[in-house]
């Protein structure tokens, strides 16, 4: 229950309870009416109620006074509800490359996890937006088409590993493509493409210029990703005999050339990420970038308290004054 005071200043006056208790106190005898008479022993067990009910009227006149002040305070249960309007969608398509220089170690505990775990963060933030996953190596496949059901999405993501079924090479031609494929006929304001890779393209049949124009004819923004630090990076460079990669020190080569006018061409932008760091910063910059307008409406409903608090104040009043005009009229 979501219990709230309108004018919560009131419960300032509470400040006056133990001033009243102070002031029963100090004036306690001067209250209290006396009669002189010969013999009191027929009236011991009528004193002794009439003191009582006194007091328990004096502590009802103090509940009353809190409930009128909480009353005055005027509590209020608020139920609120959202309805959230999307006015612009945005439909992504992120093309993972999943050849085996994506197991190097540059990035921890490699570059496909630590992508997978900011990729992760980046599809949840996207609330109101389709997304859809194509891998790639010497050959491309749509991991999950555009849809909006996240589950599904971040599923699909941490399945990805590398696996020897595909082609081995770097086909970043043929990644745009398939991406170019899955996002162009749709109806969103905005379409995006985000494609990494951390290497060259040498393998595919179609050339990464040409899909990029192809993103550009029907309005598909590409950001590129080259992901590897600068230099040396331990990354396998084979198999032994029981199927483990062998890892060596070799020169990280990513053709950022390409990859900057493949984005620029589209509208898009080249991002370079050599840490795990900076691979964060990266998408948080693009999901900054690729915005969409969400307008949200909140209702709410009030219910007031007060009558629960103000209601019992006045029965007891009710109550002090008929015990004064009746059982203790002639004692007060």
């Amino acid at each position: 229950m979501n219990l709230e005071f309108l004018n919560p200043e009131y419960f300032y006056l509470l400040g006056l309870i133990p001033i009243v208790i102070l002031w029963f106190y100090l004036k306690k005898n001067k209250l209290d009416n006396s009669i002189k008479f010969s013999n009191s022993n027929a009236f011991v067990d009528s004193k002794n109620f009439y003191s009582k009910l006194k007091v328990l009227l004096k502590i009802f006149r103090l509940i009353s006074l809190v409930l009128i002040i909480i009353s005055l305070a005027r509590p209020q249960v608020i139920d609120t509800s959202t309805r959230v309007k999307t006015n612009s969608g945005i439909d992504i398509i992120m093309a993972i490359d999943v050849s085996a220089s994506m197991l190097a170690k540059d990035l921890k505990p490699n570059r496909l996890d630590a992508l997978k775990e900011v990729a992760d963060e980046f599809i949840k933030n996207r609330i109101s937006d389709r997304i859809g996953l194509v891998e790639y190596a010497g050959e491309s496949y749509t991991k999950t088409p555009l849809t909006t059901d996240k589950s599904i999405i971040l599923k699909s993501l941490r399945e990805i590993k590398y696996n020897n079924i595909i082609e081995g090479g770097t086909a970043i031609g043929m990644g745009l493509a398939t991406s170019v494929n899955r996002i162009k006929d749709s109806k969103a304001t905005s379409k995006v493409i985000i494609i990494l890779t951390d290497g060259v393209n040498n393998a595919g049949f179609i050339d990464p210029i040409t899909a990029a124009e192809l993103a550009k004819e029907f309005q598909i923004k590409i950001y590129s990703i080259g992901l590897g630090t600068n230099g040396l990076a331990l990354s396998p460079v084979g198999i032994d005999a029981r199927g483990k990669f062998n890892y060596a020190n070799i020169q990280v080569e990513i053709d950022e050339e390409l990859l900057t006018e493949i984005s620029e061409m589209t509208g898009g932008k080249y991002f370079r990420a050599t840490d795990n760091d900076r691979l964060k910063e990266i998408y948080s910059d693009i999901d900054k970038l690729e915005k969409t307008e969400i307008e949200e409406f909140k209702y709410y409903s009030v219910d007031e308290k007060f009558r629960y608090f103000l209601v019992p104040a006045i029965l007891l009043i009710v109550f002090e004054l008929i015990m004064k005009l009746t059982i203790l009229r002639s004692f007060i």
